[in-house]
């Protein structure tokens, strides 16, 4: 299925472009698809690669190998990448840069989970827009049961997605959620058949494309700050994002397709 792809962090991040979508595969179904800091930084390139590219009209992220999304960090590089206090500040730097071009594209980004979505794995789901998982997916944050505290803004997004009371219990008890529980809880959008997976992804995904992408921007940044960080609202940006789109023409586009009675053809202008 994934053709012509391009090889990043020795072919452990694969990417390619089809139908106005880009599509991001973490590669190391070995590791359950566990990051390292080399794919962290391909993951970064490749934000960049299909966020400059107008072609691409959303993004879908997925794992490779149908047995987990991802697994968070590769822990069997530690000794090498984060063996001190100075090694580890550098891991987090460039790791948390990867995240930022992830959390900023200002194009839908989808993640497909198929298999185990757990702790890190499941912060990385979490960046993404929408959370479509097939029906054999597992979910959980077991960092009660590691000794470890979960990341604040992972917490903020989980709450904003569950609410305090469910995501109380997730982190309290640590237990993996099956697919029906995660949708319960809100922490996916949709379950789908896992044979159904990758067509309802792409089926989403191609609909949305259709869509005006200024219009969709505008959507995707107005909503991530009334669901985020109240600190970090910047109603300015906002309110640009909201004129760009009556100024555009998109705009135009999209009132004379309604008079025609026609579908509208958009090209984010």
């Amino acid at each position: 299925m994934d053709t012509n792809l391009s090889h990043h962090a020795s072919a452990k991040i694969l990417t390619r472009k089809e139908d106005g979508i880009g599509w991001l595969t973490i590669n190391q179904p070995e590791k359950r698809n566990a990051i390292s800091l080399e794919m962290w930084d391909a993951i970064a390139a490749a934000a960049d690669d299909f966020a400059a590219d107008d072609s691409v009209r959303a993004v879908v992220m997925h794992g490779a190998g149908g047995k987990a999304f991802a697994s968070g960090a590769d822990i069997s590089e530690f000794d090498r990448v984060r063996a001190d206090a100075a090694a580890q500040a550098e891991y987090g730097r460039r790791s948390g840069a990867a995240r930022r071009k992830l959390e900023n594209l200002r194009k839908p980004l989808i993640a497909m989970i198929q298999g185990y979505c757990i702790g890190g794995g499941y912060a990385v789901a979490m960046m993404a827009d929408l959370r479509i998982a097939s029906t054999d997916s597992r979910f959980g944050i077991p960092a009660a049961r590691l000794g470890i505290a979960y990341g604040r803004e992972s917490l903020e997004r989980l709450v904003a997605l569950a609410g305090p009371s469910i995501a109380k219990e997730i982190l309290f008890t640590g237990r993996q959620l099956d697919a029906a529980e995660a949708l319960a809880c809100r922490l996916v959008n949709r379950v789908v058949p896992a044979e159904q997976l990758r067509d309802t992804v792409t089926t989403l995904a191609r609909e949305i494309a259709r869509n005006a992408p200024l219009s969709i921007q505008a959507s995707k940044v107005a909503i991530d700050q009334i669901a985020g960080n109240p600190a970090e609202r910047d109603p300015e940006l906002v309110e640009e994002l909201n004129r760009a789109c009556f100024n555009s023409a998109d705009y135009a586009e999209g009132r004379r397709a309604f008079q025609e009675k026609r579908a509208p053809t958009f090209a984010g202008r």
